[in-house]
């Protein structure tokens, strides 16, 4: 079952071409949508999600395969299978992961990549991160920024300072949002360092990423 005739099969069953329109517009026309909305395309590929947890096995191949399709729900389709095995992922498979990252770039996808990277549970991911933070692709920098969201009371405060210090001063739309998301998020656990943070740094910091790290601040 598990195979992108299969998955294609069952997406085209699904088709809606009115929410393909709206759905492509949205991401300003850069992919074709089938129009299947998230949790209606989840279910779709549950049960293959579930037998690969069964199988404690990452199928590369259907992830390369789905990843070349033309049309966006197979990228999606590789960003949550990832997730969904996120505990068998280990560092070596980052170089499976990059051709994700450096084609079909686009925030959605990256935005799910970025926590798959970050939670790999393996001490030199700092210093990728920290890489990735000066990388000439702003993709790999936004992963970078943001692959510590969710870590709560666990978030590595020296590599997050140390990435969003070499993002200040930052002209990227796309930069400057993961800076004010990174903040955000962390400030829901540490409101003190998040103010200390854009005290310290104002002068460095966008309109944008003060507006976006602020919400949560009194």
């Amino acid at each position: 079952m598990a195979s992108v005739q299969w998955v294609e099969n069952e997406f085209e069953k699904h088709r809606n071409l009115d929410n393909a329109l709206h759905m492509a517009k949205y991401m300003r026309n850069q992919f074709d949508f089938y129009g299947i909305k998230t949790p209606e395309r989840r279910s779709i590929y549950k049960d293959i999600i579930r037998e690969a947890k069964k199988a404690e096995s990452i199928d590369w191949q259907l992830l390369n395969e789905c990843w070349n399709n033309d049309y966006r729900e197979f990228q999606y389709f590789v960003c949550d299978y990832l997730k969904a095995l996120q505990k068998f992922l280990v560092f070596d498979d980052i170089d499976e992961i990059r051709p994700f990252i450096e084609t079909k770039q686009w925030w959605d996808t990256i935005d799910s990549l970025d926590t798959v990277i970050g939670n790999i549970n393996d001490s030199r991911v700092n210093d990728l991160m920290l890489k990735w933070s000066v990388s000439d692709d702003i993709w790999f920098r936004r992963i970078a920024i943001n692959h510590q969201r969710g870590r709560k009371d666990k978030t590595d405060t020296v590599l997050l300072e140390k990435i969003l210090i070499n993002n200040l001063n930052n002209n990227e739309f796309f930069i400057n949002k993961s800076i004010g998301w990174a903040l955000r998020d962390y400030s829901k656990t540490n409101t003190d360092w998040v103010k200390n943070f854009i005290t310290k740094h104002k002068s460095g910091l966008s309109t944008l990423s003060i507006r976006e790290a602020s919400k949560y601040l009194k």
